[in-house]
């Protein structure tokens, strides 16, 4: 079989179909439907509650080619790890994968997920990250990010938005001491194929932390996912590396920082926010920049612009809170 390490070997077949009831540009539905092409058919796919439960498995039907099932909300790590047992015990091996949202993850799930991966459990979990939960209403999660709207975290005379920063959950899974753990954007694809290559091939337990555009919940424009999943790792709302062994690696370097500016004004839950907010925000990035690449973020973007172009939005009424 042809080891895949950039866009033109990876499959054409689906394992996750046509016909799922996903929104039209949904970042969660390319994500998933990426990875679950690159690990193939001999894939035992699990999912908890999520978007996914219900756009990919609408009853009767079901857009899986794969082995499928899901459970409750909180439990990804345990079921993958009961799948991983019954198929040993009946001498079959697969490729064992929880796809949980970041509700389930950082929050309901994450018990389950630390004992999975402190057992270093031979499983492969992907959270399937978009900020909130959005299956059940778009409230607040720990993934959310500062000043976001969300329905728990609503724009109000004093608070406006989400106070907290965001969770950084790939370092607390690293910090189990598994094989593998790696941050994923469908906007770099060939860094992409590569870790899930690798995650496929390494054994014991492997972490993909994949940050997911959501079209209602971010009051984004359907085409607009991977650009706004570039803006991202350009203005370090998101940083691209991997955690192999115990051993941090940068697998992609932007050229220069881009405001944060960049990224917040396409997206309508960052509409209301303030200049003060939006520095808050930026001096967040600036230190986030030099923890992860070594080096001070470069002015301009720590200078701040004035506040009319802070809060510039891309104008579409459609996309506001």
């Amino acid at each position: 079989m042809t080891r895949m390490t950039s866009m033109k070997d990876v499959p054409r077949e689906d394992m996750l179909t046509h016909g799922h009831g996903a929104c039209p540009g949904c970042g969660y539905a390319a994500t998933a439907k990426n990875i679950a092409k690159m690990l193939g058919p001999n894939t035992v796919v699990y999912v908890p509650a999520s978007c996914l439960v219900v756009f990919g498995a609408l009853y009767p039907y079901s857009s899986w080619k794969t082995p499928y099932m899901f459970t409750a909300f909180e439990n990804t790590g345990a079921v993958t790890t009961g799948i991983k047992a019954a198929l040993r015990r009946r001498h079959l091996d697969a490729t064992v994968v929880g796809m949980a949202g970041d509700g389930g993850t950082f929050d309901i799930g994450l018990q389950a997920l630390s004992g999975a991966a402190e057992r270093n459990e031979d499983v492969i979990y992907v959270c399937l990250d978009n900020e909130a939960f959005m299956n059940t209403g778009i409230q607040r999660s720990s993934a959310t990010p500062f000043g976001a709207w969300t329905t728990t975290t609503p724009v109000g005379l004093e608070v406006k938005g989400n106070r907290r920063f965001k969770k950084d959950i790939a370092r607390i899974v690293a910090d189990h001491d598994v094989p593998y753990v790696a941050t994923l954007s469908v906007a770099h694809f060939t860094d992409f194929v590569r870790k899930v290559q690798k995650a496929k091939e390494v054994r014991g337990f492997r972490f993909l932390h994949c940050l997911t555009p959501c079209i209602p919940g971010w009051r984004i424009e359907p085409s607009k996912g991977v650009s706004i999943n570039r803006l991202a790792v350009d203005t370090g709302m998101w940083t691209l590396y991997e955690v192999e062994n115990g051993v941090p690696k940068v697998t992609y370097k932007p050229k220069a920082m881009t405001p944060v500016t960049e990224y917040l004004k396409l997206q309508g839950r960052f509409k209301h926010m303030s200049e003060a907010d939006v520095r808050q925000l930026q001096a967040w990035l600036c230190a986030k920049w030099r923890a992860h690449y070594g080096e001070e973020a470069p002015s301009p973007p720590c200078v701040m612009p004035g506040h009319e172009e802070v809060l510039a939005h891309d104008g579409d009424p459609l996309y506001g809170i």
